[in-house]
């Protein structure tokens, strides 16, 4: 389901012709509808596979392509040469798709059936050279895509079209993307700002400012009752300290959190948006910075950044879109401090207070401290500690010519010791290769110090979003050294400025 309540669905079509006869045409629509319900019932697949009637004629396939563009539902299309399909007649169709497009190279049968093979069995499986003619033609336009080979049944195979849907549903989510700004940047910061007309017109997003008071009001007009439901909401679902609940001594601050929240989600629901960012700097007549509803939010499956970073804050989500109901949890992220020695060089990340608690799975405690900085009444936080596992953090960035991601495999740890005077949720982690080295490709890339943390989306399903929306991916892992890294960041500059369109 997107967030909108549809149904999502990849369509799977399939090229043949008519030399062979109308009873082989009718076995290959058998065995491609055969395949497509496989990944439609495998669970590496996030979407319905809508097998389509076999392809043909070029008119045909134009129109189906066309169609498929213009369904709200569809996110891409996978091809198929199940025979020999003559490439030109799909031209027009790739020339006129603007949808995601995976090659899948396969066959029905698994194994051959050596004692029986004829010239029958043959001229029906004949992707082994279909997909060859068809390969030809998608190189020849330049169209980008993924090309998959292997059968159905093998998990490698699934898992790997998996990841692909997974980031077609990204790219059908940054298409129509909304976020609301409430305020500027922050003042002065390079990184968080950017070209808002270049993001629409690469990325689909649709980016609109406005005056924090316009929250504020809709804020104001949020009724009691729905405050007390809320209310009620954070102590069934979180440790409330005592001073927060009933009768405690800041209850009221409590109350004045919900009460936020509740403005933020009508706000945001009424517009349309998708995500959005604050900034401490520009609160209006706010009484606390956002602290506990952004982070609920988060949770919620929208898209937040603070500082009025809205590329992090599309970025979260589209990759809580991507990763839908996968194990793990994604969250607006900060690399705050080091831990440098002794022992293992580390990361703590956190921000000033919104972590998305989907990194845990243990009952976040929900608390009222002061901030040092916002200049408002002490903010409501959920606190708590990242669950240990591997992880991803990927950051988005503006080089004035072109986006880059810049993205990190970490393993996310436990805290080396009880963090007793932290009062904010946070993630401990250790960067591949080692911290030195991640540390001076990420900055060397120019990367972001606001960055998406996941533990949900696999590399793949990254590289699979950069190559369907045509941006540069810089990848930091644990075969990085710096110089590989900064000649790559070299290599791809020119690739860019010269080849790419």
């Amino acid at each position: 389901m997107d967030a909108y309540g549809q149904q999502l669905e990849c369509w799977f079509l399939t090229g043949s012709q008519h030399l062979y006869g109308e009873e082989t045409l009718r076995e290959v629509a058998r065995q491609a509808a055969e395949v497509a319900r496989r990944l439609d019932e495998a669970p590496e697949t996030s979407v319905r596979i809508v097998a389509k009637p076999v392809l043909t004629a070029a008119a045909e396939i134009r129109e189906l392509c066309l169609a498929a563009n213009a369904n709200p539902r569809c996110v891409g299309v996978i091809a198929w040469m199940h025979t020999f399909s003559p490439a030109k007649a799909w031209i027009a169709g790739l020339e006129a798709l603007d949808q995601p497009l995976l090659h899948l190279h396969t066959q029905a049968n698994r194994s051959l059936p050596w004692s029986t093979l004829d010239m029958d069995f043959m001229n029906l499986n004949q992707s082994a050279h279909g997909d060859r003619e068809f390969g030809y033609l998608a190189a020849r336009l330049g169209l980008r895509r993924k090309v998959v080979a292997g059968h159905v049944d093998e998990p490698r195979t699934r898992e790997r079209i998996g990841a692909w849907l997974r980031a077609a549903v990204g790219w059908h989510c940054s298409r129509r993307l909304r976020v609301a700004r409430f305020g500027d940047n922050m003042r002065d910061v390079a990184v968080t700002d950017g070209d808002r007309v270049e993001a629409q017109r690469v990325f689909g997003w649709s980016i609109e400012t406005y005056g924090v008071n316009d929250l504020v009001a809709r804020v104001d007009a949020v009724a009691e009752a729905e405050v007390d439901e809320l209310v009620q909401t954070y102590a069934q679902s979180y440790a409330l300290t005592e001073e927060l609940r009933a009768g405690g001594s800041r209850h009221r601050s409590l109350r004045d959190a919900a009460r936020i929240e509740a403005g933020l989600r009508a706000f945001l629901l009424d517009g349309g948006f998708d995500a959005f960012t604050t900034n401490f700097q520009d609160l209006g007549s706010l009484r606390q910075l956002p602290g506990i509803g952004a982070q609920r939010l988060m949770a919620d499956g929208y898209g937040f950044a603070g500082e009025g970073d809205w590329k992090t804050a599309a970025l979260v989500r589209i990759v809580k879109a991507m990763a839908g109901e996968a194990a793990g949890g994604s969250s607006f992220m900060e690399d705050y401090t080091y831990h440098l020695g002794p022992g293992e060089p580390l990361i703590l990340g956190a921000h000033m207070l919104e972590v998305c608690p989907s990194l845990s799975s243990q009952r976040a405690s929900c608390e009222i401290h002061p901030l040092a900085i916002g200049e408002r009444e002490d903010p409501v936080r959920l606190v708590f500690d990242a669950d240990p596992g591997p992880g991803i953090v990927v950051g988005m960035l503006d080089l004035g010519d072109r986006f880059r991601l810049v993205a990190n495999a970490v393993q996310l740890l436990e805290p080396s010791e009880p963090l007793l005077r932290l009062p904010v949720a946070r993630a401990v982690w250790r960067p591949e290769p080692n911290l030195e080295t991640s540390a001076e490709c990420w900055i060397t890339a120019g990367g972001p110090h606001h960055t998406v943390l996941t533990t949900q989306l696999s590399r793949e399903t990254l590289e699979d979003l950069a190559q369907i929306a045509g941006v540069e991916l810089a990848f930091i892992d644990a075969s990085s050294t710096t110089r590989a890294f900064a000649r790559e960041l070299e290599w791809s500059a020119a690739y860019r400025r010269t080849v790419a369109p």
